[in-house]
C-alpha cells in the first residue's frame, strides 16, 4: 500500500459518445442515439485524452455494448485508452441489442469492494455505483450517480444518497445530478457535503448556463479545486476537482495488482 496525498477526481456525462455543439443537433444528429457512426469511436479517443490525467472518473450516458455502439463496452474502452487498470460498468436500461445505457467509474486505485444500487424513481433505470477503498475505517467511500429529471425523483434520489454516505467521515460523490446548485447545496440529506463554492455551469457545453454535475466530499476531504474542463466532446462539459486527503486516509495503488 502506498500513501496518497491528493485525488484529482472527474465526472462527466458523455451523451454515449456523440458531439453536440447546438440545440438544433439534438434532432439532426437524433439518429446516432440508435444507430453507430464512425466519428463515435474517435469521439471516445478524444475524451479518454482528457480523462487520462485522472486518478477516479465518473461516467454518465455510456452504453455498455450494444448495436448503436458498435457492440463497444464504452466504459471498458475508455478505461483502456487513458490508462485506468480499474473499472466498473452498471447498466441501468437494457433496450434489447439496439441499447443498453449504463454509468461507468475509472480508478486507478483498486477497490475493495464495488456494488451497484438502484435509485427511487418513478420510471425505472437510474442507478448508482458505490465503491469502497482501502480499510473500512480508513478508506473512502465514492459513489457515482446519475439523477432523473423531474424534482420529486431527484429530491427523493438525493436523500437516498445521502443515506448511503451517512456519518462517513470519507465519501465523495459525484455525477449528473440533473439539478441546480442551489437544489444540491440546500438538500437537507446533502448538508454535510461541501462542493463548489459558486455554481460551475457545465450544461450545455457549447455556451453552459446550468450547474447540472456536481462533485460533494465530506469535510475530512479538503477541497483545492474545482473547475468546468473545456472539452466539447458531449451536451455537457466534464467537471474537475482535486482534493488533499488526510494524512492516515490510504488507498490501493494500481500497481497492486
Amino acid at each position: 500500500m502506498t500513501e496518497r496525498h491528493h485525488l484529482k477526481l472527474l465526472t462527466y456525462n458523455i451523451q454515449v459518445g456523440i458531439e453536440t455543439s447546438r440545440y438544433h443537433h439534438y434532432l439532426t444528429k437524433a439518429w446516432r442515439y440508435a444507430l453507430p457512426f464512425r466519428s463515435r469511436h474517435e469521439n471516445l479517443n478524444r475524451i479518454a485524452q482528457i480523462l487520462a490525467p485522472y486518478d477516479l472518473v465518473a461516467l454518465q450516458e455510456t452504453d455498455a455494448g450494444s448495436l448503436r455502439s458498435n457492440y463497444v463496452d464504452q466504459v471498458a474502452h475508455l478505461a483502456e485508452q487513458a490508462g485506468f487498470p480499474y473499472w466498473h460498468t452498471r447498466v441501468n436500461r437494457r433496450l434489447g441489442r439496439w441499447a443498453r445505457h449504463s454509468m461507468g467509474l475509472l480508478s486507478r486505485y483498486r477497490p475493495t469492494e464495488v456494488r451497484e444500487v438502484s435509485l427511487p424513481s418513478r420510471i425505472p433505470g437510474r442507478g448508482a455505483l458505490i465503491a469502497r477503498f482501502g480499510a473500512d475505517t480508513d478508506g473512502l467511500l465514492v459513489i457515482v450517480a446519475h439523477l432523473s429529471l423531474d424534482r420529486r425523483s431527484q429530491a427523493n434520489q438525493l436523500a437516498f444518497l445521502g443515506s448511503l454516505i451517512g456519518d462517513g467521515s470519507h465519501a465523495i460523490l459525484m455525477g449528473d445530478l440533473n439539478c441546480s446548485w442551489d437544489a444540491v447545496r440546500n438538500h437537507s440529506a446533502l448538508a454535510g457535503l461541501r462542493g463548489s463554492p459558486h455554481p460551475l455551469p457545465s450544461y450545455p457545453s457549447w455556451r453552459p448556463t446550468r450547474s447540472l454535475d456536481h462533485i460533494l466530499v465530506t469535510p475530512g476531504l479538503d477541497i483545492q479545486h474545482t473547475q468546468v474542463v473545456s472539452h466539447v466532446g458531449s451536451d455537457h462539459l466534464p467537471l474537475a476537482m482535486h482534493v488533499t486527503l488526510p494524512q492516515h486516509l490510504r488507498l490501493l495503488d494500481d500497481t497492486s495488482g
